[in-house]
């Protein structure tokens, strides 16, 4: 998962995720986002320029203007898009094959919160500029994070509670994963199963 600048248009809907439109990324956008995210890491995202980009890629400018006429607004959020993309893929593979509702939604945030606690770059941007970075997963960022998770997961849920409700519950597990991989507690680990089914317990009985 990535922060980035402000966001500028949010694809971030159903047809926004098809695994066809993801293909369909050049191999040259991929060495431009790539490059893009070393060189957030390394400089910080407010002093990276298109130059810095275009070195680190081996691509010119002008190639990366037309990939995105916007500049770096747009890059950017390709780049968040991009992210959560494959943040969501792997979080789907994870929970795959869950046999209960319950089980599906413990493995969902369990999942979740170790794929947050692993994220090199995450903790990279956390540590360098953690204003922008828990703004892009609180404030400015979290409908899109809740428009993938529900892209990408409801699917799962929606034949055990209707869409309304997997709806729902996708929103408020998302949310819950994200305060508390921001706010740890001493007395609840939603990265261990037993800890989290324990702790979600209460929540589950209600769906």
């Amino acid at each position: 998962m990535v922060s980035t600048a402000p966001t500028v248009r949010d694809p971030a809907l159903a047809d926004s995720v098809d695994s066809g439109q993801r293909a369909s990324r050049s191999g040259v956008e991929m060495r431009v986002l790539d490059a893009a995210k070393r060189c957030c890491e390394r400089w910080g995202i407010e002093k990276v320029t298109i130059e810095d980009i275009a070195a680190a890629s081996g691509v010119s400018r002008a190639t990366i203007y037309r990939l995105y006429p916007g500049g770096k607004d747009v890059m950017y959020e390709a780049l968040r898009v991009r992210e959560l993309e494959d943040f969501f893929d792997v979080l789907r593979d994870r929970v795959a094959g869950a046999e209960t509702v319950d089980d599906l939604l413990v493995r969902t945030v369990v999942a979740a919160t170790q794929e947050l606690r692993a994220d090199d770059h995450l903790a990279l941007m956390l540590a360098a500029e953690p204003g922008a970075t828990v703004s892009e997963l609180t404030v400015d960022g979290l409908p899109r994070i809740i428009r993938f998770a529900t892209a990408f997961l409801a699917p799962m849920v929606e034949p055990y509670l209707g869409r309304a409700r997997a709806r729902a519950v996708i929103d408020v597990l998302s949310r819950l994963t994200i305060s508390y991989f921001l706010a740890p507690n001493a007395d609840v680990d939603l990265g261990d199963e037993q800890s989290a089914r324990s702790f979600l317990a209460p929540l589950l009985v209600q769906v």
